[in-house]
């Protein structure tokens, strides 16, 4: 849609006229603005123009709801969610730097996340992770799951597209084959948000004050905790502030951290092409495989 047709859409959907707007970004080829309303909201939104194909903005709105349902994790509120439109509050925030402060704010909000068990892993719809499917089957134990829908999913997904060699793949199966030997089970499925990077953490001050783009499922807190330390977003503030709520089993920063990784550097192999095929590489070598 062009900005004409995207500017009446949101003003008939919204029920007030739009008085300013302002480009906002984001990415996968849509368009991102934040608007003020005459009746005072901010908000923010993405669209997709017409006839292209993308991410189901719906099904990313329909995650953001499901954090806002099942818990007090601080997500904007939506107001539309179509398959070609989204519009949400906008978090007020101050592009700050995430200091040992957030980190411990942040370690807080997503331990009580992880907190309150839920009934399987998997999830109720399949969700995204960016703009990739990401199936969530019920299922009754993590570790079967992760080999199954999410390590080796990505990498057939990785390989069928060309993007990951044969040989890499291969290596990929036989971890897959001895993830037993790796893995633990959890006490009980958690609510994850499942892409928690630096881009998706908003911050005002010394607080967070907002997490944006998930990625829903219900898996093991591990996978959401290692995606933490992929591209730096948190560290030992963040971690001691976690284990002093929620303490982690010996082995995750040597071992396990690693290896639930592959899954994030495999959908960013798929994304963004061969420089993120020597992560996986390196952590496979460093298994002996």
């Amino acid at each position: 849609m062009n900005h004409s047709q995207l500017k009446n859409r949101l003003e008939t959907a919204l029920g007030s006229p739009i008085t300013e707007t302002a480009s906002l970004p984001v990415g996968f080829g849509l368009t991102g603005l934040t608007v003020r309303l005459a009746d005072g909201r901010r908000l923010a939104v993405k669209a997709r123009g017409g006839g292209g194909d993308g991410p189901s903005l719906e099904l990313e709105g329909y995650m953001l709801g499901e954090l806002a349902r099942l818990s007090d994790f601080p997500v904007p509120h939506v107001h539309v969610a179509a398959p070609d439109l989204l519009v949400m509050d906008f978090i007020d925030n101050d592009g700050g730097h995430i200091t040992p402060a957030v980190e411990r704010h942040a370690a807080e909000l997503i331990a009580a996340l992880h907190a309150t068990p839920r009934d399987s892993f998997g999830y109720a719809r399949d969700t995204l992770i960016g703009p990739l499917a990401q199936p969530n089957p019920p299922a009754a134990r993590w570790v079967p799951f992760f080999r199954d829908h999410r390590l080796m999913y990505m990498a057939h997904a990785a390989r069928t597209e060309g993007r990951l060699p044969p040989p890499l793949f291969g290596r990929l199966e036989r971890l897959a084959e001895r993830l037993d030997d790796y893995l633990l089970e959890p006490s009980f499925p958690s609510l994850l948000h499942g892409d928690l990077w630096t881009g998706n953490v908003l911050v005002k001050g010394s607080r967070i004050a907002g997490f944006v783009d998930p990625a829903i499922s219900c898996g093991h807190p591990e996978i959401e905790l290692a995606f933490t330390t992929m591209f730096g977003t948190f560290g030992r503030p963040f971690f001691e502030a976690y284990e002093s709520l929620s303490p982690l089993e010996p082995g995750f920063h040597e071992v396990r951290r690693g290896i639930y990784n592959l899954y994030p550097t495999l959908v960013h192999v798929r994304l963004f092409g061969a420089s993120y095929l020597a992560a996986i590489e390196r952590t496979l070598s460093e298994l002996g495989l």
